[in-house]
């Protein structure tokens, strides 16, 4: 990996690692937990993982054409109520490069990286840890996902750091969403610049800057408001458990009028 590139090879990556993937002419990016044996965990909008035809407005994480995978014959696998998917590598991909996100990255190296979603300031867990969250998040869900504060790359990144952040309203862990606010934000706030700086590239100059800020300020490595939360805790700090028990009993009010029929 460089400063201008995440890219990797395949035998490049090793179990534990937060890959990534561009999708749509790397409009966006889509960001899993490799845990070895050429398989992916990750986090889709759960509404979209029977539907062969994407009809989510998401631009983080559209949905994958239905297919049986020739490969692995659990590809695809998830629990009920759940969008944690367990992929092959080669599903996950789509046909695309593959990336691995950075952990414990230089102040400077991550201005460098213009775009967001590529890596973070914070460090990450040993590699058993963070498989061990993946597997147990594939079990258990991750919640509702939200583009905003709760998608693909907030799960990876959680898998990595355990870091959760305490005010779950706003801007989540994901870089990408960071930059999606944060670029419309740089040109709202340097518009009245315009009218003490004639040059367009005084301006440019300074709403990049402030795009950089920005992104930097919201990176989790930075922001006081996380704490670490273990993932056996996480529906709990997260208020998951009352919608797991509510759509439990649900199932089983199903399971008790089918039986009666």
């Amino acid at each position: 990996m460089g400063l201008l590139t995440n890219r990797v090879e395949r035998n490049e990556i090793k179990p534990g690692d937060h890959i990534y993937t561009y999708r749509a002419v790397f409009a966006y990016s889509h960001h899993g937990i490799f845990v070895g044996g050429s398989k992916v965990v990750h986090f889709r909008p759960e509404r979209n993982l029977d539907s062969s035809i994407d009809t989510s407005s998401n631009l983080l994480d559209l949905t994958f054409p239905r297919s049986t995978c020739p490969t692995f014959p659990d590809c695809g696998f998830r629990q009920p109520n759940s969008g944690v998917v367990l992929s092959c590598l080669d599903c996950f991909l789509r046909n695309g490069s593959l990336y691995c996100f950075e952990y414990g990255v230089t102040p400077s190296v991550f201005l460098a990286k213009v775009r967001g979603g590529t890596c973070t300031t914070a460090a990450s867990d040993p590699l058993e840890t963070v498989i061990h969250r993946a597997m147990y998040l594939l079990q258990n869900g991750f919640g509702n996902y939200d583009i905003f504060e709760n998608n693909c790359e907030d799960f990876a990144l959680y898998c990595k750091t355990g870091l959760l952040i305490l005010d779950n309203l706003g801007i989540g862990r994901s870089g990408q969403a960071s930059s999606m606010i944060g670029a419309p934000l740089a040109a709202l706030l340097s518009s009245p610049l315009k009218l003490l700086m004639p040059s367009p590239i005084g301006v440019a100059t300074v709403t990049a800057g402030m795009y950089c800020m920005t992104r930097y300020a919201t990176d989790i490595g930075i922001r006081t408001d996380v704490i670490k939360v273990a993932v056996e805790d996480l529906a709990v700090n997260l208020s998951w458990a009352g919608r797991h028990d509510e759509a439990a009993e649900e199932n089983e009010a199903s399971n008790r009028q089918v039986v009666a029929l």
